[in-house]
């Protein structure tokens, strides 16, 4: 962590902030590793098979700079709807420039109306064979860096479109770029904005069907609201990290300050909040290629919840470091600071906290009344959680992707056939005192569920109140729960070890339900082999990670 050498080191990157920059070398480093691969479908010659493997290559980059993640990820936004409706010539146009570092922006945002894309100004005439487009896009990430331009306009009274522009195909005299805006965190990233005037496209450029630009960009966003979540479980990797060679290495009242009761409850709580966030994270990202038409609802719960839980999180570990966190030098170089500005924007982009939770409230009514079940729910749910099983390459196919999830959730509809598989298998193979536990949480998960359901129901024509949205926060804390009881359930088998005995579940539920009941203790008893694969991640330098439980087994039948 303390390395002062390289473009990654928390030293370079702190010192290229002050220049407000992204340290020298650093974009060359990623391009030379092959990151920009990640960004085009393996279809197309690229590495992106699967959102997961993007998830956990920007997980990695985001412990290191947020910063440089966001540049690649605004990349990713723009090329999404080209992957996904694109002819051939745009798909292999923008695949060969990304592959060679060329960087593109998501062209949708203006000055005046923020996320009303319906009042969008923006305008593309059609003139023969060609499209005159004039507007300004503002503010957009790699807007003056970007070769590409995802341009979202008006192609008719009541149509919007997406436009592929391709700067270079452009006279100089029709576009032009705005300064960089000031912002609190990610100093050094290109967000500006781009200006149209009178400029002439071919009018082949249009991405997929004219008139579709704003379901295709209300469906890309799926996408990246969901690979988002990256950016904040890799930067609760770097803040626990940072906690906890700050606790173990403060000397106080003779002995380090781990062993305060306050400071460790920080930290072993920030480190279960971790844990819940894969948790939730990894089976929506796989979704993608396993269950397209679920991400309607399922990226809006992950893009509210999981970047929440990022910034308490970083706030938690602030208390830690005290004086220290509000430092721009000592501690890990004084990054602590500059991780928890660079992560604000976790909340804010693609989507606020606010957008997305409207999304889920609007789906909650069609949530209690579901369909009849098609019998391949249990199957759907061990594709998304069983971490061993390799999902399917993605084959970007726009149609694949819903506006809503149409009433389905089959991680949260299973209420009753997943408690009682849990407390079954519980019973027969977890360690002592943990069926009990999960008994008694179970108990009260479900009480949660029945009054939730009970508010819905009550008031169904509500989706937009603040109580609206207060249940649609209860719904997604819900969602991490049953995906926490998933994710030990699809995986018991197969990694075995502490991870199989499950008092890391039991403790997981216990810090989710502190949010809806503030006095739940965590059983202090379980808490020994989570703290102790806490100690080892930090002290052989790896990832925070459920998989650190795991003592992976040979392949077995799920009994």
């Amino acid at each position: 962590m303390d390395e002062a050498a390289g473009p990654f080191s928390y030293k370079a990157i702190v010192e290229a902030e002050e220049r407000d920059e992204i340290p020298p070398g650093a974009v060359d480093a990623v391009r030379a590793w092959g990151f920009p691969k990640y960004l085009v479908p393996s279809v197309l010659g690229g590495r992106l098979s699967t959102l997961e493997e993007l998830f956990l290559v920007t997980r990695g980059i985001s412990r290191r700079s947020v910063t440089v993640a966001v540049m690649y990820g605004s990349g990713l936004l723009a090329v999404n709807p080209v992957w996904l409706w694109g002819d051939e010539r745009q798909r292999r146009t923008v695949a060969d420039g990304v592959l060679v570092g060329d960087l593109a922006c998501f062209g949708v945002s203006e000055a005046d109306h923020g996320s009303d894309v319906m009042a969008s100004e923006s305008e593309a005439e059609f003139d023969g064979d060609e499209l005159v487009l004039t507007g300004t896009k503002w503010p957009v990430g790699n807007a003056t860096r970007g070769r590409f331009v995802t341009t979202y306009a008006r192609t008719g009274a009541r149509d919007f479109s997406l436009i592929l522009v391709d700067k270079r195909e452009l006279d100089p005299k029709v576009w032009s770029t705005l300064p960089p805006v000031r912002t609190v965190g990610l100093r050094g990233h290109d967000l500006s904005g781009v200006v149209f005037v009178g400029a002439r496209v071919p009018a082949d450029r249009v991405i997929g069907r004219r008139g579709s630009g704003l379901v295709q960009t209300l469906k890309t966003l799926q996408i990246t609201r969901t690979a988002i979540a990256a950016l904040s479980v890799g930067t609760m990797d770097a803040v626990v990290r940072i906690g906890m060679e700050y606790a173990r290495s403060r000397t106080l009242y003779g002995a380090d300050i781990y062993q305060i009761p306050v400071i460790r409850d920080h930290l072993v709580k920030a480190h279960l909040d971790l844990l819940i966030a894969e948790c939730t994270t990894l089976p929506v990202a796989r979704a993608l290629t396993v269950a397209p038409g679920r991400l309607s609802l399922w990226s809006s719960i992950v893009k509210y919840f999981v970047p929440v839980m990022g910034e308490e999180v970083v706030a938690s570990i602030g208390t830690v470091l005290a004086a220290r966190g509000y430092l721009r030098e000592g501690v890990a170089h004084g990054v602590f600071q500059k991780l928890q500005r660079d992560h604000a924007i976790a909340s804010i982009f693609e989507g606020t906290t606010h957008v997305n939770l409207a999304n889920v409230a609007a789906q909650l009514p069609f949530l209690v009344r579901p369909p009849e079940e098609t019998g391949k729910e249990e199957a759907l749910l061990t594709d998304l959680f069983r971490w061993t099983r390799t999902p399917p390459a993605w084959a970007p196919d726009g149609r694949l992707l819903q506006l809503t999830n149409e009433g389905r959730d089959e991680i949260g509809q299973r209420f009753e056939e997943i408690s009682e598989e849990l407390l079954a298998a519980a019973n027969a193979h977890a360690a002592p005192g943990v069926a009990a536990e999960l008994k008694d949480l179970m108990s009260t998960v479900g009480g949660l569920r029945a009054r939730l359901e009970e508010g819905i129901r009550a008031d169904e024509g509500d989706t937009t109140s603040v109580a609206a949205l207060a249940r649609a926060k209860r719904y997604c804390e819900l969602h991490a729960m049953m995906s926490c009881v998933l994710t030990w359930l699809h995986n018991r088998h197969e990694f075995g070890g502490p991870f199989a005995d499950g008092q890391w579940l039991v403790l997981c539920l216990q810090r989710l339900l502190q949010r809806s009941q503030p006095d739940m203790v965590l059983s202090e008893e379980f808490l020994p082999p989570v703290e102790d694969v806490m100690f080892r991640g930090f002290d052989e330098r790896r990832w925070f990670s459920l998989l650190s439980l795991a003592e992976l087994l040979p392949d077995e039948e799920d009994e």
